[in-house]
């Protein structure tokens, strides 16, 4: 059987060799999950949403619609299992199998699917606000990371790039808040970090469930930041209006929310660092 990998997968598999042995190993990972767990794949969904995991509709033996998902190794996502079992369907999809070995889980399948950017943006902040108070909950101590070790990686991938920041003093700035607003938060819980509009479907046991969470312990006032960036318009034209207005929904401090905001656009690792959008956006929003 061959198994069909997505252009965009294999895109993001290329930048470290850990993840190109992966790439190589994921046809018999594929094929030995297939048969363990008696399943009949579909081909994998191809997007460019989906590109840190092999992700394809499944149905087991009993008549189950499921989703079975492989991840690449990465450090954002590391925790994606444990988080899931953490959750345990609220509001998230159920775990129904998983393989921590190779970073494979069996899915609830949401249906019909459809995901909550088909919504207007004010409807998504609505949405998107409760379901992050209800992801918002103490876990045990110890049992997932920090939020301090996300921002710290990710300072670690900006500083070695320090020769092609446009403006110095802005992404310092940014460093700096990476390094002091996880210590600062008046409220830990478990946050979904990458939680937006594409990463919520809509679903028959609830309204809408979220998706492909990557778990760290933190400041919920981070939380919003992906959601924001993903409303590009309106981040764009109304930084503030849009940051109080969500920060409002969230019931979390707006001040909190636009340094986080500022931080991600000034320091945040990226390709280009000369994007005009991300370089007026940290200085709209620079304290």
């Amino acid at each position: 059987m061959q198994v069909p990998v997505p252009a965009h997968l294999v895109f993001s598999c290329r930048k470290s060799s850990e993840r190109l042995a992966w790439l190589e190993r994921l046809p018999e990972t594929v094929r030995e999950l297939e048969s363990r767990w008696t399943l009949r794949l579909a081909p994998p969904f191809d997007s460019e949403e989906v590109s840190c995991s092999w992700v394809a509709p499944a149905i087991s033996a009993d008549g189950t619609r499921a989703i079975l998902k492989i991840g690449m190794p990465h450090f954002e996502g590391a925790q994606e299992i444990a988080g899931l079992r953490f959750w345990d369907g609220d509001p998230t999809v159920r775990l129904l199998d998983s393989d921590t070995g190779v970073g494979a889980m069996l899915l609830e399948r949401c249906d019909p699917g459809d995901a909550l950017r088909t919504l207007p943006e004010p409807d998504q902040d609505v949405i998107l606000a409760g379901l992050m108070r209800r992801l918002w909950r103490v876990p045990p101590h110890g049992a997932f990371r920090p939020l301090s070790e996300l921002v710290e990686h990710w300072s670690a991938e900006t500083l070695a790039a320090s020769a092609e920041w446009p403006d110095p003093g802005l992404v310092r700035e940014g460093l700096r808040l990476f390094a002091e607003l996880p210590n600062t938060a008046a409220r830990q819980a478990l946050l979904a970090t990458d939680l937006h509009a594409g990463n919520v479907l809509r679903a028959a046991r609830e309204p809408w469930l979220v998706i492909d969470p990557k778990p760290f312990v933190g400041d919920p006032a981070y939380d919003a930041t992906q959601h924001l960036f993903n409303c590009r318009g309106r981040l764009r034209s109304d930084p503030m209006g849009l940051i109080d207005g969500f920060s409002d929904l969230l019931e979390v401090d707006a001040a909190r929310v636009r340094l986080w905001t500022f931080a991600r656009a000034a320091a945040e690792p990226r390709d280009d660092w000369r994007n005009a959008s991300a370089l007026s956006l940290a200085r709209a929003l620079a304290p």
